[in-house]
């Protein structure tokens, strides 16, 4: 097996006559939690559907797995888990139903689904709120059901696109926990955030994506370092010449 997860070669993706992705190629190890960060419109949650499979790229390329985005589409979506930017789940089921019919969607045995729903459940603190109608759900208790929903049948590749908005201080970190958990059993992990202060703890490596380009790649250090950064926000704001404030 490959060394890397995920391959993306000078995928280009196009609509019309915007330009959402631009020559843009990096690579992200097995056991990697890999940070997109970049203004609203840069082209992070467009990549993101391209390696999903949901989006072909206009130019370009891309493997997850070893598998190639647009010819072998359907083992590259058995393998990863997503978390969409905007939550899909049923209102009118609880939070533990709506995990549970996800893992059937993606055949895992019946004797293990009940048992890793209760433990997922549990790392995510939703022990007292699984078992309420979703469609009552604040958006954090939403984003933390969707998550595990993502990830429940254990997939080797997890997309995450800002999977903590709207989470309180104490949820946000019980999924950083639950998520660097995944990390150190080999997953390969890509992560969107607008809080810079996540992908400073989380992360090995952050692209910093503007107008559709990679223009900067390394570890938080690395790139504070490089730009006489305090921290990863200052990084960002003088690359991409945008406060924080008009991203998010």
């Amino acid at each position: 097996m490959s060394d890397n997860a995920i391959i993306v070669e000078n995928v280009t993706k196009r609509f019309d006559s915007v330009t959402a992705v631009d020559n843009l190629s990096l690579e992200i190890k097995w056991g990697e939690l890999f940070g997109l960060l970049g203004p609203n419109g840069a082209g992070k949650t467009t990549l993101l559907n391209v390696l999903a499979t949901l989006l072909e790229p206009t130019e370009g390329g891309a493997q997850v797995g070893g598998f190639d985005v647009e010819h072998d589409g359907k083992n590259v979506r058995d393998i990863i888990g997503v978390c969409p930017q905007e939550p899909a789940y049923y209102g009118h089921l609880t939070g533990r139903e709506n995990i549970e019919i996800f893992g059937t969607f993606h055949d895992v045995p019946k004797e293990d689904l009940k048992e890793r729903t209760d433990e997922l459940i549990k790392k995510i603190g939703m022990e007292d709120h699984a078992d309420r109608k979703a469609k009552e759900y604040s958006g954090g208790m939403v984003r933390r059901v969707s998550t595990v929903m993502a990830l429940i049948h254990n997939p080797k590749v997890a997309l995450l696109d800002e999977p903590t908005v709207a989470m309180d201080p104490v949820s946000r970190r019980a999924v950083w926990d639950f998520i660097l958990e995944l990390k150190e059993k080999g997953m390969a992990i890509v992560l969107t955030t607008h809080y810079m202060e996540e992908a400073e703890f989380l992360c090995d490596r952050v692209g910093i994506i503007d107008e559709g380009r990679l223009i900067a790649i390394g570890s938080p250090k690395e790139l504070m370092e490089k730009h006489n950064a305090k921290d990863l926000e200052e990084v960002f704001i003088k690359l991409t010449g945008k406060k924080l404030k008009e991203v998010v």
